[in-house]
């Protein structure tokens, strides 16, 4: 256990660390590269000021967790599947970040390319990955779902993906939210024996820790749809490998809410006319209703400690 808890800092270490390092360069770089980011026009107005910030930072993010997973975890069949899944969404959204950015299509990939792309990883990991078919359940184990838990893999990989992508609207928002809900998967990891995967949270709060250096209210640098989409990735790999699913919806609780507000938003316009939040995702409802946006993220990451703390009691008292 000592060895585990040892690579488990070495891991958070080491991918603070690259993010750290890179961050001076790369910011430079994507100035040179006029690699900025475009901002809706019917976004908030307060952010037509970050226009031009570069984004795509993404990169460093993912570069510090794979190579700091890599190099402290072992290469077992579910740390693998969980890089795949990773560095597949990563590659999806670098995809569309350089349509919008170096391309300068704004709109990007159109929604169903990119989730044609995200299908595609989660059949992937369905016909691979040689996944057992169960589902844990607090306080009831685990239930055989049969056929019916690979219509629930394509529904987290798609949901969870997405859902940090809409989270990825203000200063921080998204990677102190993933670091949040990493930790307490880290804890859920251990709790159940999965030292492995405990490693990759381990690296994923680390390299979110490091970005947030830049990425802190006025940021310096976005992580574009590079890096939200790939964090997405992570917490839809470790919900589907420690069979948790229905812990990722409570840890995950700022994700589902951002998700579940434009969900509501867009079915009410449609079928009434009306709009249910000033704006979705839910993070901009809050700023129009005169929350600074620093206030609207840091309210958001304790809700996250609670939703993480409520995830783990889960874990533990659910066995």
């Amino acid at each position: 256990m000592l060895e585990i808890n040892i690579n488990t800092a070495y891991a958070l270490a080491l991918s603070f660390i690259v993010v750290v390092a890179i961050g001076p360069w790369l910011i430079p770089q994507l100035h040179k590269l006029k690699f900025g980011q475009a901002i809706r026009e019917e976004g908030p107005q307060s952010h037509q000021a970050k226009s031009g910030t570069p984004t795509m930072g993404g990169m460093m993010i993912i570069l510090g967790l794979v190579l700091s997973t890599l190099v402290f975890a072992n290469h077992t069949v579910e740390v693998m599947l969980a890089v795949f899944v990773v560095l597949g969404h990563f590659a999806l959204g670098f995809l569309d970040d350089y349509i919008k950015v170096v391309r300068k299509h704004n709109e990007g990939l159109k929604p169903r390319q990119k989730l044609l792309g995200q299908i595609i990883m989660a059949a992937l990991v369905a016909v691979f990955g040689g996944l057992p078919t169960d589902l844990w359940v607090p306080f009831a184990g685990n239930i055989d779902l049969g056929y019916g838990f690979y219509a629930l893999l394509f529904f987290v990989m798609v949901g969870a993906t997405n859902a940090v992508n809409l989270t990825d609207g203000l200063d921080g928002l998204a990677s102190g939210t993933v670091a949040v809900a990493a930790f307490f998967y880290m804890l859920v990891c251990f709790a159940m024996g999965k030292a492995d995967l405990a490693i990759l949270c381990a690296s994923t709060i680390g390299a979110c820790l490091g970005f947030l250096k830049f990425n802190y209210h006025p940021a310096k640098i976005f992580m574009g749809d590079t890096g939200s989409l790939a964090l997405g990735g992570v917490m839809a790999a470790l919900g589907i490998l420690t069979h948790t699913e229905i812990l990722l919806a409570v840890i995950g609780f700022i994700f589902v809410c951002e998700a579940m507000s434009v969900m509501i938003q867009v079915t009410s316009f449609k079928t009434t006319g009306k709009r249910v939040f000033l704006m979705s995702p839910i993070h901009h409802h809050f700023e129009l209703k005169g929350w600074s946006e620093v206030r609207v993220v840091w309210t958001f990451w304790a809700v996250g400690v609670i939703a993480g703390a409520l995830g783990l009691a889960l874990c533990i008292f659910g066995m």
